[in-house]
């Protein structure tokens, strides 16, 4: 993946190369209550608000583009399917350029470049326009998630990472959340193309925040040039590793259910008997804000008391949340979706600290292999997942979902501990 220059948003890049450490010094890694703990969670929070905002911004407006545009509900979907599908590849690209690149630098660039196209997105001319900008924005925002994981997994201390990891997930569930409920609240005062602008400068605004708060980093050593076969051969090691292989497995599912689920609760609750506004949908999405507090409360659980049942009862409490919103009261069917975010966040947590601890020295690599079965999950089930809705509503779509949250849950319950 290259990365374009824009005149005054040039990537700021790390330190130089310093020599490899030597073996009988211990890295130099930050430890928790420290001021440059705290920095670098404020600037990891930003980082997760600001991709997953861009990210995710459109999901509140699909049943809108469907009647705007005359297409069907799946077609609808590519508006963030596209974008998560092209994130799921450049995700590949950025861990390994990130070691040349370093990876502070990249990410900065890339949450600045997805914030411009963002607002290139409202002023898209057409809906081909429209997905070929998202395509972009997913391609750019690949140098932000598995390099994030990465930096917190080199610079922060073993005994922390799995609480700074939670701190970093309530970013993308802040994210998550701001970008849906801000859009149809501000597509209902403006218009969407003017709530995508606004969205694109608040997105800017977090890039120059997380570029002026992250430290640069001290255990990250460049190694310059593309190395093909080292990338490669890295790469296959970690898919031969049975344990990282599941939790690759698991983020697949995770995201599979996740992402389904609210792709298609948003054409449900407009339809008869609900027939919600636009506004009223995007409350729904309020329910991030568990996700923001479960997320950072499981990355400390999991440091105390190992990785499996904290992964297991997230993944248990999601399929338990799916089956919730076969019932017709629209509580009951908003008390399943907030299991579903719950759970989601809660084993999305531990899996990404769990990730950094099994990777060894190639944490990059291992981060960017999570993030594509990730986010492929969201690509080609969100988009799979149209079919069920439109041929068996949703009760085909619990049956999908379901389904692939009960596999998440067989392959967590599998993942031995250290």
């Amino acid at each position: 993946m290259s990365i374009t220059s824009i005149p005054g948003l040039a990537p700021v890049p790390d330190r130089p190369a310093a020599p490899a450490p030597r073996a009988d010094v211990p890295p130099q890694q930050i430890q928790r209550g420290t001021p440059a703990y705290r920095q670098v969670s404020i600037a990891l929070f930003l980082a997760g608000f600001s991709s997953f905002s861009l990210l995710y911004c459109v999901q509140p407006l699909l049943p809108a583009f469907a009647q705007s545009f005359g297409i069907s509900p799946a077609s609808a979907s590519l508006a963030l399917s596209l974008t998560t599908g092209a994130l799921a590849f450049a995700i590949l690209a950025a861990g390994a350029f990130s070691q040349a690149l370093g990876r502070r630098g990249l990410m900065f660039a890339s949450m600045a470049l997805a914030a411009v196209l963002n607002m290139a997105v409202a002023l898209s001319p057409s809906w081909n326009m429209l997905l070929v900008t998202r395509l972009a924005e997913g391609l750019v925002l690949g140098g932000v998630p598995a390099v994030a994981m990465a930096y917190l997994a080199e610079e922060i201390d073993p005994r922390h990472l799995g609480k700074a990891m939670g701190l970093y997930v309530a970013g993308t569930a802040f994210g998550a959340m701001v970008g849906r409920v801000g859009m149809g609240v501000l597509t209902e005062l403006t218009s969407w193309r003017g709530a995508m602008g606004i969205l694109g400068i608040v997105g800017l605004a977090a890039a120059l925040g997380f570029v002026a708060l992250l430290p640069p980093s001290r255990n990250f050593v460049v190694q310059r040039g593309f190395r093909p076969r080292y990338h490669l051969a890295t790469w296959g090691g970690h898919l031969r590793n049975t344990r990282l292989a599941r939790l690759f497995a698991v983020g697949f599912a995770l995201t599979s259910v996740f992402v389904t689920m609210f792709n298609y609760t948003g054409f449900r609750l407009t339809d008869a008997p609900y027939g919600l506004s636009q506004t009223a949908i995007a409350m729904v999405f309020l329910a991030f804000a568990f996700g923001i507090v479960s997320s950072s409360m499981a990355g400390g659980l999991a440091d105390r008391f190992g990785r499996r049942l904290p992964l297991a009862a997230g993944v248990l409490i999601m399929v338990a949340g799916v089956l919730v919103t076969l019932a017709q009261p629209l509580p009951l069917i908003i008390l399943g979706i907030v299991m579903v975010t719950v759970g989601f966040f809660i084993a999305h947590s531990v899996v990404s600290g769990w990730i950094g601890r099994l990777a060894g020295a190639a944490k990059g690599h291992a981060s960017s292999l999570y993030l594509l079965f990730y986010y492929l999950g969201s690509s080609v089930t969100g988009s799979v997942g149209g079919w069920f809705w439109s041929h068996g509503g949703w009760p085909a779509v619990v049956m999908l979902t379901g389904a692939l949250g009960v596999l998440g849950l067989v392959l967590a319950l599998t993942v031995r501990e250290e």
